[in-house]
């Protein structure tokens, strides 16, 4: 009878008072002897939240957007080797020196998803117009600009990067062509041409509309650019005189390189 009477009492608290009872699958902590449901965000008298669940959501947060951009990172830094390897494939391969710019510029293209992508070879104090992924034959080794002109002539001058990310046409280093449609692109990045510590030409790259270029996006035009010089050093070598060089006699007549303490 004593039991009859506790449980039915019990029963009627547990009705009367249902924010007590735990919901199923939840644990209870113990907080100044009050059992504490696992509810995020409330707080009924004595009974408080577990804090790493209150904050489970915030702490999702901040987690997963950072994994996301160590992924995307991670993935364009794989896209950055690939090019560079396919440019080196080219360095190496029994191709003319146009074949090699053209392929230069079509892996450039893919990579910068750019509009245009032109290639500047000085001759004397001329910039000439020598490879481009849009269809100028007219233009090409028609085009010139001395080296001093335009934003071409000062990347050449200055030997340095140029990137602009909206109206390039408005600069007034800029020198217009009327061959030419990339007169009226927005976004205008270039770098030299560098062989042997020389410029030897430039490379632009252009996006119609307006583009904020990235810092990936420059390292990879600069590297591009002492690639292509190393491609035109290579260019007026002679194949047979790889093969009849004597590149041991040609390492130590240089005389042993001093090493920095």
């Amino acid at each position: 009878m004593f039991a009859r009477a506790y449980r039915a009492a019990t029963a009627r608290e547990r009705s009367i008072s249902p924010i007590l009872q735990l919901p199923q699958g939840t644990r209870a902590r113990k907080n100044d002897g009050c059992a504490a449901p696992r509810w995020p965000g409330r707080h009924f008298g004595n009974i408080l939240p577990e804090p790493e669940v209150a904050l489970g959501g915030e702490r999702y947060n901040r987690i997963v957007p950072k994994a996301k951009d160590l992924e995307l990172r991670l993935q364009r830094t794989e896209q950055q080797l690939r090019l560079f390897q396919k440019i080196s494939r080219f360095m190496v391969r029994e191709l003319s020196l146009q074949e090699v710019l053209q392929g230069v510029v079509s892996l450039v293209v893919e990579f910068t998803q750019c509009d245009s992508c032109l290639v500047y070879l000085l001759d004397g104090e001329d910039l000439v117009l020598c490879a481009s992924n849009t269809p100028h034959p007219s233009t090409i080794g028609k085009v010139r600009m001395r080296s001093n002109e335009g934003l071409t002539g000062w990347v050449a001058r200055e030997r340095r990067l140029l990137a602009i990310s909206r109206e390039a046409y408005k600069d007034p280093r800029f020198k217009k062509f009327g061959e030419l449609e990339e007169d009226t692109f927005e976004a205008f990045l270039s770098a030299p041409l560098i062989a042997r510590n020389r410029v030897v030409g430039v490379m632009n790259v252009q996006h119609r509309v307006p583009h904020q270029h990235t810092g990936g996006e420059m390292e990879v035009l600069t590297t591009v650019g002492e690639q292509i010089g190393c491609v035109l050093v290579l260019a007026r070598m002679a194949p047979t005189a790889v093969e009849t060089a004597n590149h041991v006699e040609l390492v130590l007549s240089s005389g042993p390189i001093s090493m920095k303490q």
